[in-house]
């Protein structure tokens, strides 16, 4: 079996490899295990984990799992919306769409790692971003099947993974604003478990590149 190492954002995404993307790419012969990305260190030595501060400790954590040489792939699971200003490529990102700002995005990161076991995924726009596949999946984790997101606005976007970075409309805020109790490292893993894998790769193109690249390595 091969072994591939996730750097997660955070609690959410590690939850999503062991229940979801683990037990998938076990079917190819691979290992997916997690690791969530460290923010910070305490004199004590204990680890803060989740979300990215600076570019800085997300290289640190990258180039520590490279050193397992056991290791075929190292890849990340990392949000694009709110990446730090010093993210490689963040100063001369120009406009375009989603899909090619993410592209050049991943393309300056792996550069800037420079390994060949490196594959650079970042999520666009956001984690949250799997959930709005199927609109139905969050209301029934919340039991309440009579609410769901507003569609009138989702309609112009193609695709789930082009909903937005806009502070007010990015797939999270959405989310948040139609069911307060909302808890992403809870209702979020038990959402995509309701959409299932093959609904969200039909709809989410970045995302199944990625695990189509994981599936073959």
């Amino acid at each position: 079996m091969k072994r591939i190492l996730i750097l997660c954002e955070g609690q959410t995404e590690e939850t999503f490899v062991t229940r979801i993307l683990a037990p998938h790419l076990q079917r190819f012969e691979k290992i997916a295990i997690p690791k969530i990305l460290v923010t910070k260190k305490v004199k004590a030595g204990h680890e803060f984990q989740g979300g990215i501060t600076s570019y800085a400790r997300v290289r640190r954590d990258v180039q520590n799992l490279l050193r397992d040489s056991c290791a075929i792939c190292i890849t990340t699971m990392l949000d694009y919306y709110g990446l730090p200003s010093d993210f490689p490529g963040k100063e001369t990102l120009r406009v375009g769409t989603p899909y090619d700002r993410v592209a050049y995005l991943e393309q300056a990161f792996s550069a800037n790692i420079g390994s060949p076991r490196f594959l650079p995924y970042l999520m666009l726009h956001e984690f949250e971003a799997l959930l709005i596949v199927d609109l139905t999946a969050i209301s029934g984790v919340f039991n309440s099947p009579g609410g769901t997101l507003p569609t009138d606005d989702l309609k112009r976007f193609s695709s789930p993974e082009e909903v937005n970075e806009g502070a007010q409309t990015h797939p999270a805020a959405r989310i948040r604003k139609q069911f307060a109790g909302y808890r992403k490292p809870l209702h979020g893993p038990l959402a995509v478990e309701r959409i299932g894998l093959t609904n969200i790769r039909q709809k989410c193109h970045h995302f199944d590149e990625w695990l189509k690249k994981l599936e073959s390595l």
